[in-house]
């Protein structure tokens, strides 16, 4: 049974990744690529769909004791886990050395005291646990073939084969060292080099260490902001600068119910906010190669511009359910390909050209279609700003006029005009300055209350919404207007849980409501963030930083987070380790920090 959300560590290459659970059982692992098939699917069925558990050996039948302690080797994603049993103490470093050849994941157990029997058990199952590979011997090494893949085994410890799996028992003693490395291959290649486990962990040290001395904040917050920064870094496929809302899919919003969605693709939205935290924390080769994911995907075709693409720039994601896996905590359906690629949002415009803003603002160097690809974008929005769509948070019922689109459709206006202003390029500049207005004062007519003193989540509604905190930070309005403050104060009475935290908008529970979907969802950690953010913005900075200690006090014992909470059972929920929540850590604790410089 796979274990809660937050008893997971990422360990990953930059290019795929792999969640280990604290009873050493590695339970999902896509190979060779984020998007790929899961060649460890036990995350979302049961050990026949496949895992990897290397851990003191336990009596059969009986639970996999859990490591006592853990943690990650300083500021890198090499893991360490320790185990207390009755006859010593063992140590299991678990790491994938960033790609240079075959995909690895490599686990060295080391005895630290007395001598413990240890127990390796490798159960591959190809296609997400639907295909059981053929497994033999090549000499002193292990290969398990099905179709397109295969994956080697190599180890000095002893294996036998039984049920189905690749198993080893051994002992360790004090300072011994036994390496276990999986490489993954193509079925129809010859097999890949032999693994450097030693020499592989020295460099992953290296590598981590070099990239962390990167980072330019230096802050009270600084190990939450750096665990965040590697976290993004993971997150991020190397060969081509696309970065994945998640290493997972399908892990439940709602324990049991049916918002379990695929993340491992590149949203415009997720990509640009983190391309925002990277640059203000030092990070300008990961923007670069960002920006230059985005021009590759868009190419010469802005008009049909979809909110997501695959990490190489793909644009087929069609949607597919997976009908043999039970799903995590019988949380069905379990989903591949996200079917929201086809939706209408019209904020990521906004999101978007904010992230290429900031990096003109910043310096990076300038790339001249960027530039144009901006004001193409402007000539589509200016026919379209005023159109109905899904929203931010994707939803799956009826089209609307969502305020937090139109709002972000104004930011994008509003920074190519500046762009304008600052003579870099030429522009259609008073007409866009009226097209600004024009949708500044639509906004504030038609997405206000003034009977409750708030903006809703569109036009004519009643509902709030979590994404309107988001209004100051953009520089729609300053934070001191009565409209913003009034919205803050009603998104706390009417969308905070018991503790704090924020929800993303009403659910109707058993009914659909307006995503089109039955059930409810937990806090969104992202929109709580948000609102720590606009509480400093106002000044309620005191209060502001309560907040966001009470939301690090939510990351497991690694600094990770999912994407949201669940208030009634008090642990993580949804996709793991989620982009959009590690990026507005780093925001807001960039913005406590130079709140406490100014005195706030």
């Amino acid at each position: 049974m796979a274990g809660r959300i937050e008893d997971y560590a990422l360990i990953g290459d930059m290019q795929t990744a792999a969640l280990v659970c604290r009873d050493g059982t590695a339970d999902w692992l896509c190979l060779p690529r984020f998007d790929s098939h899961a060649a460890f699917a036990g995350l979302l069925g049961t050990e026949e769909h496949g895992y990897w558990r290397i851990g003191p050996a336990h009596p059969s039948g009986a639970a996999p004791p859990r490591a006592d302690r853990r943690r990650y080797r300083g500021d890198s994603l090499v893991l360490e886990s320790e185990w207390d049993t009755a006859r010593g103490t063992v140590r299991i470093i678990d790491f994938m050395p960033p790609r240079d050849g075959a995909p690895q994941l490599i686990r060295i157990v080391e005895g630290v005291s007395g001598r413990v029997p240890m127990r390796s058990a490798l159960r591959m199952r190809f296609s997400y646990g639907r295909v059981v590979p053929w497994v033999h011997k090549v000499g002193e090494r292990t290969v398990a073939v099905a179709g397109p893949d295969s994956v080697w085994l190599d180890t000095t410890a002893e294996t036998f084969g039984k049920d189905l799996t690749t198993y080893s028992d051994f002992t360790v003693s004090p300072g011994e060292r036994v390496a276990f490395t999986i490489s993954w291959q193509p079925s129809h290649g010859g097999p890949p080099a032999l693994p450097d486990p030693e020499g592989s962990l020295e460099a992953t040290e290296e590598f981590w260490r070099e990239w962390v001395e990167h980072c330019t904040y230096h802050g009270p917050y600084r190990d939450a902001v750096v665990r965040s920064l590697i976290t993004l870094k993971a997150l991020t496929y190397a060969p081509t600068g696309g970065i994945v809302a998640a290493p997972t899919t399908s892990l439940p919003e709602e324990i049991g119910g049916v918002r379990n969605w695929d993340y491992r693709f590149t949203w415009l939205r997720d990509a640009a906010i983190t391309l925002s935290s990277l640059l203000r924390t030092g990070y300008r080769e990961e923007a670069r190669a960002w920006r230059e994911w985005l021009l590759r995907a868009v190419a010469g075709d802005p008009e049909n511009l979809q909110i997501m693409y695959g990490i190489a720039g793909e644009r087929e994601l069609s949607e597919a359910e997976l009908p043999w896996l039970p799903g995590y905590e019988n949380s069905q359906p379990v989903r591949v390909g996200n079917g929201a690629a086809g939706q209408l949002q019209l904020d990521v415009y906004g999101e978007m050209i904010e992230a290429l803003h900031l990096a003109h603002m910043t310096g990076l160097a300038r790339n001249d279609y960027a530039s144009l690809l901006q004001l193409r974008l402007i000539s589509y929005l200016e026919d379209h700003w005023n159109e109905p769509d899904e929203g931010i948070w994707e939803v799956r019922g009826p089209r609307r006029h969502f305020v937090h689109s139109k709002v972000m459709a104004w930011v994008a206006v509003d920074r190519t005009i500046k762009l304008i202003e600052s003579g870099d390029v030429d522009g259609p500049l008073e007409r866009w300055r009226e097209l600004r207005d024009d949708i500044h004062r639509d906004v504030c007519e038609k997405g206000y209350d003034k009977e409750r003193n708030t903006f809703t989540q569109s036009y004519g509604s009643k509902e709030l919404d979590a994404s309107l905190l988001l209004i100051p930070q953009m520089g729609f309005l300053p934070p001191d207007d009565k409209r913003v403050i009034g919205t803050i104060e009603a998104i706390q009475r009417e969308l905070s849980t018991p503790d704090g935290f924020v929800l993303r908008y009403p659910t109707a529970g058993d009914e659909a409501g307006v995503d089109g979907l039955e059930g409810d969802e937990g806090a969104f950690l992202a929109c709580s963030f948000w609102l720590a953010d606009d509480l400093a913005m106002i000044g309620r900075v005191d209060e502001a930083r309560q907040l966001f200690e009470k939301l690090l006090a939510l990351r497991n014992d690694l600094g990770l987070l999912a994407e949201e909470w669940d208030p009634h059972l008090k642990r993580q929920v949804g996709n793991f380790p989620q982009a959009f929540s590690h990026v507005p850590l780093i925001d807001t604790a960039l913005r406590l920090t130079a709140s406490s410089a100014f005195g706030g």
